[in-house]
Formats: C-alpha cells, structure tokens, sequence
C-alpha cells in the first residue's frame, strides 16, 4: 500500500508581498484595519487644516495644529514610500489616479516651506477617502461611476462644440453691450462686458455691472432666457449617452437594409421598419 504523502504546507507571503496585500487589498481583516484608519488620519488632517484657517482657533493652538500637521505628513510620506517599495511596478502605480492623489496629499506641507498658504492645498487628501467604496464593497457605486465616465468620454465632442459656440456668442453679446452702454455705465472694456456676459449668461448675476439703457436691458432679457436653454443643452447630451450605454442591443442585422445593433426586443428594423422576425442573432 502506497504510503500517504505528507501535505506541503502552504508558503507564505514574503514581507514585500505581505504589506502590498495590506495596504493595497481590503479583502483582508488588516486589509480593512488598514484602510480604517488611514481614512480616519485622513479625516482628522483635513479638520486639523480646516481648523488652522481660524485666525482665533490658530492663535490658541497654532503649536498644536502644526506639529498635528507635520505628524500626519509625515506618517503618510512614509505610506507613500511603503505603497512605492511594496508595488510590483512602482512606476505604473506612481502615474495611476490614486498614485498622483497620495502624491499631492503630502506636497502642500513641504511647499508651505517656500510658499505662502500652500499647506491650505492639503484639502486635496479628501481625494483619498474616494478608497471607502472599496472597504465596504460598494462594487455597484464603482460600477456607476465608470458609466458617468464612459459617458462623459462619449460626449465629449459634442460638449467641445457647444462650449466653441458658447464662448462666440460670449465674445458676440460682450461687444455689443460695450457698444450699448460704453464705458461711463461700467462696460470699460470687451473683457469686462465678457465677464458680464458670462454672468448672465449662466444665470448667476453678480450685479456689479448692470446695463442702464433701454437697448441694454432688452439685450440683458434675452440673454438671460438664453441662459436658461443653454443650462439643458450639456445635461442633455449626458444623458443621451447615459440612456444609449444602458440599452441592450443584438448582432443582429436587418435582411433588407442590413443595419446592426437592434435593441433585444426589437421586432422590425429601426431604419427602414423591416421584420426582423427569424433574422440570425
């Protein structure tokens, strides 16, 4: 009888190996502990410099405040190095979304050395906590997200020229309120009516620079219901691009005009209205 062979006993990860699977999956209970608490620093630096734009609260605890900061930037630049030595390829890690986060959630604090306020950029590590979808495996928020995305991709011609057309009729309704009210009602320059033109044109209205004649209030009405259709045009084409990335379509093609990509439950041919009753999938 052949005798049993002894079961090999599985390797285990190497250091290296050990704090990747850390730091960079949460599938893991240190995994999760991890990624818990880099968030909860996140947090309380984002507070801490949020805190520090109080004149009083910074009179107080300024000494406090600022060794909190320099603490917590250091202990991510030394997560950032870990992330960079753990990888695999640092270098495809280091041009990725989050790499470029990481990288600019410790650069304020040294920047603040040569220039003024920069430590106030450190908001940008809020970026960071975007990493909670993956600790509660809200796979279908990550799944949206790339459908925003893709869709956003997708109009992106369509956007480009509308805001070309946009920033023509900018330039159009700036000259002619300068030659309107000129300068003595405050349009003293094309760029200052632009600047009112964008104003109205996106409905904000400051009300630093109104127009006082007539002519000039005529052109300020139509301007602004402009802007109202103006406002739907970007949400629309989103939205069309949204609904055409949901639909199911098919192979199939029409046998009378041969067009593709019909719907699942397509009958007849969207172009020229054909059966498409025993077409081939």
């Amino acid at each position: 009888m052949a005798e049993k062979l002894p079961e090999s006993e599985p390797m285990r990860p190497s250091f290296r190996e050990w704090c990747r699977l850390v730091i960079f999956e949460a599938d893991t209970p240190a995994g999760k502990a991890f990624d818990v608490s880099l968030i909860v620093c996140i947090l309380l630096s984002v507070v801490a410099v949020m805190l520090a734009s109080i004149e009083s609260f910074m009179d107080r605890y300024g000494h406090i405040l600022t060794a909190l900061e320099w603490a917590f930037t250091l202990l991510f630049t030394f997560e950032y190095l870990v992330r960079i030595w753990s990888v695999r390829n640092p270098w495809l890690y280091m041009r990725s979304f989050y790499g470029l986060v990481d990288l600019a959630a410790i650069l304020p604090t040294y920047l603040s050395l040569m220039l003024i306020n920069a430590e106030y950029l450190i908001v940008v590590r809020l970026l960071r906590v975007m990493r909670v979808f993956r600790i509660l495996k809200l796979i279908q928020y990550l799944e949206s997200s790339r459908t925003i995305m893709k869709a956003l991709r997708a109009s992106r011609p369509k956007i480009t020229v509308f805001m070309f057309a946009v920033m023509v009729l900018v330039v159009i309704i700036g000259s002619l309120m300068y030659i309107i009210e000129g300068q003595e009602n405050g349009f003293t320059s094309i760029p200052a009516s632009m600047y009112w033109a964008v104003v109205t044109l996106t409905t904000v209205g400051y009300g630093d620079i109104a127009p006082q004649t007539a002519v000039g209030k005529s052109l300020a009405a139509i301007v602004m219901i402009i802007g109202y259709a103006i406002i739907a045009v970007p949400t629309g084409i989103v939205t069309a691009e949204l609904t055409k990335g949901d639909r199911s379509t098919t192979t199939r093609s029409c046998p009378n005009c041969s067009a593709e990509s019909h719907q699942d439950a397509a009958r007849h041919c969207y172009r020229c209205g054909q059966s498409l009753e025993g077409s081939p999938l």
